[in-house]
């Protein structure tokens, strides 16, 4: 759970016993050049982003495993980051590509068409086949659960089991909406430069588009971001909330109380008490949020 000065990942223990992590974001003021530039402020949250989603699937796993497990060394998400950018290049990016100049002889309109198809088959398709997985599935019942906890704190209600259990799973603000608007740009973005002209042209404009297309994404998100009732937002947010039909579930009761606690955990201490005033938090919640040290 990310919130303006810190983020937080809350996990039952296999032994039932709830415990958090809470860690300090640097202030806007704060934070590199290039995060306050347009377009390259784009590439620097996905990359912060994905540091901190490492950090947070590393030290969850060890809570899972037993406190004596090592958590994740700098090295190791680096090596693990890059592994994960250089497989969805190689899948989403060129295998694409590589199979339209295949079959498109000169066409450009059938390249095009069949490159950027085949993109969002193979991304909408890879979200289906591993949310087949029990695993998976929890993960995406445990992704509603942090929407719905939003959705309620966003509208003023108590943060009870029961209120947050009324909204739906799926969040307008999502980063699935993210990536969504990156897979579609794609297709718009590599249109506009043809038939690519010879391999090494074709594998260096689609990994060199990713960042521009990232950027733009995120600007474009931030613009809708500013006007949540425009039309512009709406349209942008629709194939991420489309998207999230199959990234998010209706979470159980208990899971339900963990995405609590992690909202909890990452508010600021006076937002925290504001909230916990309006009753409702699960007790446990409350605990696990003073349990916590100050970020």
């Amino acid at each position: 759970m990310r919130a303006p000065a810190a983020w937080s990942v809350v996990v039952r223990k296999p032994d039932g016993k709830i415990v958090a992590r809470r860690d300090a974001l640097p202030r806007p003021s704060e934070r590199k050049r290039a995060a306050r530039v347009p377009f390259l402020r784009g590439i620097v949250v996905l990359g912060e982003s994905l540091v901190l989603g490492y950090k947070a699937l590393g030290w969850s796993a060890q809570m899972a495993a037993g406190e004596d497990e090592e958590e994740l060394t700098p090295a190791q998400i680096g090596g693990t980051m890059i592994f994960a950018i250089l497989f969805f290049a190689a899948i989403f990016i060129l295998l694409p590509a590589l199979v339209a100049g295949w079959v498109s002889g000169e066409s450009s309109l059938l390249f095009n068409t069949v490159e950027g198809v085949m993109r969002l088959a193979l991304f909408i398709g890879y979200i289906w086949a591993i949310g087949r997985s029990k695993e998976i599935a929890r993960v995406f019942e445990f992704h509603g659960a942090e929407h719905m906890s939003i959705h309620a704190y966003e509208a003023g209600e108590p943060l009870s089991i029961d209120s947050v259990a009324r909204y739906r799973p799926e969040h307008p603000r999502c980063g699935t909406s993210f990536l969504m608007i990156v897979v579609l740009g794609s297709i718009i973005l590599f249109t506009f430069l043809g038939v690519p002209d010879g391999p090494l042209y074709l594998i260096g404009s689609r990994l060199a588009g990713i960042p521009v297309i990232a950027g733009l994404s995120y600007e474009l998100l931030r613009f809708s971001g500013t006007r949540p009732d425009g039309r512009l937002a709406g349209v942008l947010a629709r194939p991420g909330l489309w998207l999230q039909k199959l990234t998010t579930s209706r979470p159980a009761e208990d899971q339900i109380e963990v995405a609590i606690a992690s909202l909890l955990v990452a508010l600021d201490d006076e937002t925290a008490e504001e909230v916990i005033a309006r009753g409702g938090v699960p007790e446990t919640a409350i605990e696990v949020r003073r349990s916590v040290e100050p970020a």
